[in-house]
């Protein structure tokens, strides 16, 4: 699934788009805790989140990760869009709950990650 069809599904705002509408995501994690993030995603997974920091930003750099939609209406700080611009981080922002959002996805075919470790 592309970038935009993700755009489109979750009637999200592109905040930032770096290189990535037309990258296909093979994946989808949903998480507020960063360790889980950690522990449990990887490249080409899409972030959702509500958790609204800059440790956000610096756990998808860690991992590759080059999309977060940010879910709940959150709107990251000028700080937060000064650093995906810097690391090239697509932001996007949808109204939805986490649980749609993910609900929608997945009903659209994108998936969860296997924990392999």
């Amino acid at each position: 699934m592309t970038v935009k069809e993700i755009v489109s599904l979750l009637h999200a705002d592109i905040l930032h788009t770096g290189a990535y509408l037309d990258t296909e995501i093979n994946a989808a994690f949903g998480s507020d805790m960063m360790s889980d993030t950690l522990a449990y995603a990887d490249s080409h997974t899409l972030l959702l989140t509500g958790l609204c920091t800059l440790q956000v930003l610096r756990t998808v750099e860690m991992l590759d990760i080059p999309v977060i939609v940010f879910v709940r209406g959150k709107i990251p700080s000028e700080d937060m869009l000064e650093l995906a611009a810097e690391t090239d981080t697509c932001i996007l922002q949808t109204k939805m709950t986490m649980f749609n959002a993910c609900g929608i996805l997945y009903q659209a075919g994108l998936r969860g990650g296997e924990h392999h470790g």
